[in-house]
């Protein structure tokens, strides 16, 4: 009879432990068009897979009569599971508890999955719905966001780290989220900021929403700060299951390999006329992007940010690849600030896990004017820069058309060792373009020439001298600059030709404590 008493606390207590902060929080979480923490745990991972640590762990504070004010397991939900049988480990923070103030315990109880999950090489998930450090713990919550930070840090490269925020994320709880690989915000109901509308008020005079400070398409499309954002938290979960099934467990392994239908000699015609005849008209690189991956899918990363670069994911032959790529559509593709830190952050993920890459390169160059000056794009170039120059991951370059300057050398050029570069007929490797090599070449003649006639005469024929030396990919691949001219429709095969040789690659680094990357 004492054994199934035993029993019978044990389930009460689990059963205490799910309800969080009770049936009013719950509903309260409901009415706010919010999930609990347990909700997005279920749907985040396989059914049945969910096994839970520290349900019972409560906090140790008395002052301000906490002690009165304890809930089983401290409002965070900690454990582990299987994501499309791949095992993962995930923290979700339940509003529903002290509005999911972190204190203590709950940071202990963070830091033990993240420890677990480095032990045995697997991603770490957190779902963040906090209102930020218990302000009755004091120095010990600061200490907690610390101890959380500095393994965000060592687990970087390590495992991926991903954060999703589906609640309020503000103050110190913002840094959590920062130090990992991909941030997810839902688009109702999610926001971060350092510091609050109410402070920004106080100190600065500016009146500003909570959504015009921190919601999840400023970040989205301002900040860059979210990578991906789910228009319901359901979808938004959908999509962590997704990215996941991109990536490998740990710094030691390979992407998973996913088989598919797609004949890897598939001939895509449409390239063949993609690029348009005039070289200031635009096109959308993402056909190009369809129409060489697998089944056409592309998983794209940091979709409303710097929409002059896009990345993101696909697969090629089965394999998981990195996908980097100007957009002409969007300010004719040049790099600036936010395009080259956006590459950058995105490149150097790639590298740390193991996935190859593949550079679709139409680039004019880099936006000029004192805004970009100012914001130091000279420093952000080199991020990018820096990034393919140190990746050691299998890399293949196709030149589509423009590859001027500056951002040629940065588009993963072959002396950033690029191990094999591509180029459709069409592309043009040069300096700069005709019309301002034109100018820089001529100018003195320019301007002896007074008829307006006889000056366009000239500039034209002069451009059309530069066009045939230069507006082709021969000259660069004379050199050994580019390793073939390939024919538009065939660069799937190519590339992924390309990419099963280069299985074995083996590069390494010189030996150092840490590079300075430029930032």
């Amino acid at each position: 009879m004492a054994f199934e008493q035993k029993i019978k606390e044990l389930l009460d207590k689990r059963g205490e432990a799910r309800m969080g902060g009770g049936q009013k929080g719950i509903d309260k979480q409901h009415e706010q068009g919010k999930l609990t923490a347990r909700e997005r745990i279920a749907l985040l991972l396989d059914e049945g897979s969910f096994e839970e640590f520290d349900m019972f762990v409560t906090h140790r504070c008395t002052n301000f009569d906490m002690q009165k004010k304890s809930y089983l397991g401290d409002g965070v939900v900690t454990g582990y599971g299987t994501i499309n049988g791949r095992q993962v480990y995930v923290f979700a923070q339940d509003f529903t508890v002290l509005g999911g103030s972190l204190s203590e315990t709950m940071a202990l109880k963070i830091c033990k999955v993240m420890d677990q999950a480095m032990k045995v090489g697997a991603p770490v998930i957190g779902l963040n719905d906090s209102g930020g450090a218990r302000i009755q713990e004091g120095i010990n919550a600061l200490a907690g966001f610390a101890e959380i930070f500095e393994r965000n840090i060592l687990a970087s490269g390590v495992v991926p780290q991903i954060s999703a925020i589906f609640g309020p994320c503000a103050g110190g709880s913002v840094y959590s989220p920062a130090l990992t690989d991909f941030i997810f915000m839902s688009k109702e109901n999610s926001y971060m900021f350092l510091t609050g509308p109410k402070v920004v008020k106080t100190v600065t005079g500016e009146d500003v929403t909570v959504d015009k400070l921190g919601g999840a398409m400023v970040h989205a499309t301002k900040s860059g700060v979210a990578h991906f954002v789910g228009e319901t938290e359901e979808a938004t979960l959908e999509m962590i299951r997704e990215l996941v099934g991109y990536i490998p467990s740990n710094n030691f392994e390979e992407a998973p390999m996913m088989a598919t239908g797609d004949p890897i000699d598939r001939l895509e015609d449409s390239l063949n006329t993609i690029i348009p005849e005039n070289p200031n008209q635009a096109y959308d690189v993402k056909d190009v992007i369809h129409a060489i991956v697998d089944d056409g899918k592309f998983l794209e990363v940091h979709e409303k940010f710097a929409q002059n670069l896009v990345v993101g994911f696909a697969r090629m032959g089965g394999m998981s690849v990195g996908v980097v790529a100007n957009q002409p559509k969007a300010m004719a593709g040049v790099l600036d600030c936010n395009a080259s830190r956006k590459g950058a952050r995105f490149v150097r993920f790639c590298d740390a896990f193991n996935i190859p890459l593949v550079t679709l390169v139409d680039v004019p160059g880099f936006l000029p004017g004192t805004g970009q000056e100012y914001n130091g794009v000279i420093n952000h170039g080199a991020k990018m820069l820096y990034a393919y120059g140190e990746a050691t991951v299998p890399k293949v370059t196709v030149t589509l058309r423009k590859s001027y300057g500056g951002a040629h050398i940065v588009m993963s050029c072959k002396q950033l060792r690029s191990d094999i570069n591509y180029a459709w007929p069409t592309a043009q490797i040069a300096v700069m373009g005709a019309s301002g090599a034109t100018e820089v070449l001529h100018g003195r003649a320019l301007k002896e020439i007074t008829d307006p006639e006889e000056k366009a005469k000239f500039i034209a024929e002069k451009e059309k001298e530069y066009n045939d030396l230069f507006a082709n990919p021969y000259n660069a691949a004379k050199y050994g600059y580019i390793d073939d001219v390939i024919e538009p429709r065939n660069t799937r095969f190519r590339v992924i030709r390309a990419l099963q040789a280069l299985q074995t690659k083996k590069d390494s680094l010189p030996m150092k404590k840490h590079c300075n990357l430029p930032l």
